[in-house]
């Protein structure tokens, strides 16, 4: 079936131009950058890390809570820059406009370490509200400074609430699965 919207055929003309741009941008002012480094650092130690420290009675546990987290900030990334919110003049790779080593990287797995080490809902609270404080008044600030993440129409304090609320949603839905699955089994 053909779809005879011209609206829609010039929405897939332009995203196609804008792939091919990317694409061009990517190999020609972005790949191997200091920023590129930067990334693909930022993606693959604290993974070396994680699997260093992870507690491996409970993996699939806070595995479970790693890949849940991850698409919940995997969308609301996406959102973010298809809303101009937030853009990212640096990327591993050119086909996601999102910014995929802080997103499966960095956020994830310093989330699972505090999943992992505070399973009580009070001190759980507390450290991550220590890390949103860090997350989104250093790190950000130190993101853009370096030119990898670039704010329009949003602001640092923001992010603040976000990265509290998304981590106790997480654990909230994964203690809740896991008690069901227990309570199921009896």
């Amino acid at each position: 079936m053909t779809n005879n919207n011209s609206t829609y055929n010039e929405i897939q003309t332009i995203h196609e131009q804008l792939s091919d741009l990317r694409l061009e941008y990517f190999l020609n002012q972005n790949l191997f950058t200091f920023q590129w480094w930067i990334l693909l650092i930022a993606l693959i130690v604290p993974w070396i890390i994680w699997w260093k420290f992870v507690d491996r009675k409970r993996i699939f546990r806070i595995l479970l809570y790693g890949a849940l987290l991850m698409n919940l900030v995997i969308m609301l990334d996406d959102l973010g820059v298809e809303n101009h919110l937030w853009s990212y003049p640096y990327q591993l790779v050119p086909m996601m406009p999102r910014l995929v080593a802080v997103d499966q990287g960095i956020i994830v797995v310093f989330h699972m370490f505090l999943y992992q080490y505070f399973g009580k809902w009070k001190p759980f609270i507390l450290a991550n509200t220590i890390l949103a404080l860090a997350f989104s008044f250093i790190f950000e600030p130190l993101t853009v400074w370096l030119d990898i993440y670039n704010l329009e129409n949003w602001r640092y304090l923001y992010s603040f609430p976000i990265y509290i609320l998304k981590a106790i949603l997480i654990k909230w839905l994964v203690d809740g699965l896991l008690h069901k699955k227990k309570v199921s089994s009896k």
